[in-house]
């Protein structure tokens, strides 16, 4: 539940959109693609762990793929995803007032309200309860999500004339910047990746982790396809990202109120997640044990690195201030390879060996080769392929 929680949140409320600029046919083929994809990605990530038990996080994987350095530019950019994060939490909460208050006040004061609330409840350093909040923010975006489904059943925002204004492929004019935009945020939808080496050190048993798996992929592709397709069908040309907009201003301001727990909540999972990397980072080594303790110096650390991460979350926000742009962008910087890309150079690490001969280094096998083997190269050379043509898709 904690991985479901953690993967379906943000994303799947701006997923409908995606469908209104690429069409309806191509977005379902590029959500169950893409959905097929992430469940293979995110079992490699499980074969990897088990072959090193020792990798906690994207930063331990790194350094057995590359060494020290690996470790600091993955390390690097898993702090920096979760800041994104963060900061697309704010801009939600901001969003989300502002509907609820009708634009009474400034999206600015809304933002600093957001911050100081995610940085209060940051500032616990353990989480003790974190599959009751799991639950919470599940159930939350579930029922938010379910109710702006009904209100544009009802209201029918988008038919023209009694005809749904639906595109069943992508409308004249769609620029590439747009479709690549949408692309990255249906891959943002299923960027769970980045904490699954955390989730599987979790567990009593790693070798349950396909089990779990399953649960999530079947769990999030089933509602990102429902979701899409109905908010889509019924909001046509009117659908708005955060889909919520798309409803009628009452059913819109209580969809939003349902859905503040998961706007908090997932965004301080993922800011104590990113917190706590650091304060490990800082103390591991400490001769005094500071990690573990209760002293001033221990408090202030913590505190000081959440208010820093916040800020800089909050920063974030405020430049990136349109909400499909900003889950595009950090989908592009980093989704595209937590969940894709690194999935693939992963798999060949595990499966292929480097050997000179003559004046040439050519791949082999590590264990046995044939056509399932050929086929999986393949695969995963196109997750690394992918990976960096998403990265490379937002100017």
């Amino acid at each position: 539940m904690v991985m479901v929680a953690e993967t379906i949140s943000l994303g799947i409320l701006a997923l409908p959109r995606s469908l209104k600029v690429v069409g309806m046919i191509p977005g379902l083929i590029l959500l169950i693609g893409f959905g097929i994809l992430a469940s293979y990605s995110g079992y490699v990530i499980g074969q990897y762990k088990i072959a090193y038990p020792h990798i906690h996080s994207m930063a331990d994987a790194g350094e057995v793929l590359f060494g020290r350095i690996g470790r600091e530019i993955l390390g690097a950019g898993q702090l920096l995803f979760f800041v994104f994060i963060m900061g697309s939490h704010i801009l939600t909460f901001a969003i989300a007032m502002d509907a609820i208050t009708d634009g009474k006040y400034c999206n600015i004061i809304w933002m600093v309200v957001g911050l100081f609330l995610s940085l209060v409840f940051t500032i616990p350093r353990t989480l003790k309860h974190l599959s009751f909040y799991s639950i919470a923010s599940f159930a939350s975006i579930i029922g938010a999500v379910m109710i702006t489904m009904i209100g544009v059943s009802i209201t029918k925002p988008g038919y023209i004339n009694g005809v749904p204004s639906i595109g069943m492929w992508p409308r004249p004019g769609v620029s590439f910047h747009d479709a690549f935009e949408a692309v990255n945020t249906m891959v943002f939808a299923y960027a769970g990746h980045v904490a699954f080496f955390s989730f599987i050190s979790e567990l009593r048993e790693p070798r349950d982790f396909p089990k779990a798996l399953a649960f999530l992929q079947a769990s999030d592709i089933s509602m990102y396809i429902i979701t899409a397709v109905v908010v889509y069908y019924y909001a046509g040309v009117e659908v708005k990202s955060p889909a919520l907009l798309s409803a009628s201003p009452v059913v819109m301001k209580v969809a939003f109120g349902i859905a503040m727990p998961t706007i908090i909540i997932a965004g301080v999972v993922n800011g104590h997640v990113a917190v706590k990397y650091l304060y490990v980072r800082m103390f591991r080594n400490s001769k005094d044990d500071v990690m573990h303790q209760k002293t001033l110096k221990a408090w202030g650390s913590w505190i000081a690195i959440c208010a820093t991460l916040w800020v800089l979350a909050w920063l974030i926000a405020e430049a990136v201030p349109v909400f499909n742009h900003l889950v595009s962008l950090t989908s592009a910087l980093f989704a595209s390879w937590f969940t894709f890309g690194l999935s693939g150079m992963f798999w060949l690490d595990l499966n292929l060996k480097w050997e000179q001969r003559g004046k040439m280094w050519l791949p082999t096998w590590k264990r046995g080769g044939g056509w399932r083997k050929w086929f999986l190269t393949m695969v995963n050379i196109g997750n690394v392929i992918i990976g960096a043509l998403l990265a490379s898709s937002y100017p």
